[in-house]
C-alpha cells in the first residue's frame, strides 16, 4: 500500500509538472467499448437500461479533448471480464493521458521516461522495433505480407499446442504469435517499444502514409505495460471503425454494443484536436517496482478476496 501511494504521487507530480490537467470520468457508462477483443461487464438498471463498467476512460476523455480541455491525464479503475492470472485482475488501475499537439513518437518518449522513473532498476533507454521487424527477427516471417498458410505453419511449429486448432483469424493469430513466440524474447531488464502495427490492428490510431497504424505497445520482457496511438481525429472514421467492430462482434456471436453516440456527437462539432494518447497498466508497473511475482501482491483486495 505504501509503495502504491508513493508511485501514484510520482505519477501526479510527473504530469502536473508537464502541464497536464488531472480529470475524472465515470467508470459506469451507457455504452461499452467498441473493440470486439474486449470482454466487458454488462449491467442492467431499471432507469438507464444496459450499463457497462468501462474497459478504459478513452471515450469520455476524448469528449473532454473535443471540448477544449487541452492535455489531460487520469488515474482510474478499469474493468475487463474474465481476465484472471498472474498479471490480470478483472478490476485494475490505469493511468491514461492525452498530449495535445503530440504524435506517437513524442508520447513514446514521454511514456518511457515516466516508466523509467517509476521503475529505477530498469536499464536506461528503450529499444524501438517495428511490428514487422520483430516478427522477421524472431520468427523469420513477415506479418504484413505473408499469406495465412505461412503464419499458420509458423504457429504450429513454434507453438505445438496449436496443432489441430483452427487459426483462421489473421489478427488473432498475430496476437497469439506476439504473446507466445515474439514477446518472450524481449530483453527482461529494459523496455521494448513495438511500433507501426498492421492497419487491421489500428483500433482508433491513425493510418500513416505507409498504410500502417501509428500505434505502439511498450513491453518489459514479455510483459506489456502500455499501449498508445497517434489518435485518429475524424468523426467519420470513428463511425466507420465502430461499425467494423460491430460486424466483428456479430461474426463472433458476441453481444451487440451500441456505438458511443455521445463521442460521435462531440466529434460532429469538430474533429478531435491533433493528439496522442497512452494507457499504462499501473498495477503491472507496481509489480516490477516492488519485485512482486503476482498481481495479487500489489492489490489490497484482489477480486477473489472481495
Amino acid at each position: 500500500m505504501r509503495g502504491r501511494a508513493a508511485l501514484l504521487a510520482q505519477v501526479r507530480t510527473f504530469f502536473t509538472g508537464r502541464g497536464y490537467l488531472e480529470v475524472e470520468t465515470p467508470v459506469l457508462g451507457r455504452s461499452g467499448a467498441a473493440d470486439a477483443q474486449l470482454a466487458q461487464f454488462a449491467l442492467s438498471d431499471p432507469v438507464y437500461g444496459s450499463l457497462y463498467l468501462q474497459t478504459s476512460p478513452e471515450y469520455t476523455m476524448k469528449r473532454l479533448l473535443a471540448s477544449g480541455s487541452g492535455s489531460i491525464f487520469q488515474i482510474t479503475k478499469a474493468f475487463r471480464q474474465g481476465e484472471v492470472g498472474r498479471f490480470h485482475n478483472p478490476e485494475f488501475t490505469l493511468v491514461e493521458w492525452y498530449g495535445v499537439g503530440y504524435d506517437h513518437r513524442r508520447l513514446i518518449e514521454e511514456a518511457c521516461t515516466l516508466i523509467g522513473r517509476l521503475i529505477p532498476s530498469l536499464e536506461p533507454g528503450a529499444r524501438l522495433v517495428s511490428f514487422r521487424q520483430a516478427f522477421r527477427d524472431l520468427l523469420g516471417i513477415d506479418p504484413i505480407e505473408d499469406p495465412m498458410d505461412l503464419l499458420q505453419e509458423c504457429a504450429h511449429t513454434r507453438l505445438p499446442s496449436t496443432r489441430g486448432l483452427v487459426l483462421d483469424d489473421r489478427d488473432a493469430l498475430l496476437d497469439l504469435l506476439m504473446s507466445h513466440a515474439v514477446a518472450p524474447f524481449f530483453p527482461s531488464h529494459g523496455l521494448t517499444v513495438i511500433t507501426d502495427y498492421p492497419a487491421s490492428q489500428a483500433a482508433l490510431a491513425r493510418i500513416n502514409p505507409q498504410g500502417l497504424a501509428d500505434r505502439f505497445e511498450i513491453y518489459c520482457g514479455a510483459l506489456e505495460l502500455a499501449n498508445g496511438f497517434h489518435e485518429e481525429t475524424r468523426r467519420d472514421e470513428y463511425a466507420a471503425r465502430f461499425a467494423a467492430e460491430a460486424r466483428k462482434r456479430r461474426a463472433r456471436g458476441l453481444p451487440a454494443i451500441a456505438q458511443n453516440e455521445h463521442l460521435l456527437a462531440a466529434l460532429a462539432l469538430g474533429d478531435l484536436p491533433d493528439c496522442a494518447g497512452c494507457a499504462l497498466g499501473f498495477d503491472r508497473v507496481l509489480m516490477l517496482a516492488t519485485d512482486a511475482a503476482h498481481i495479487n501482491e500489489v492489490l489490497a483486495f484482489p477480486t477473489e478476496h472481495t
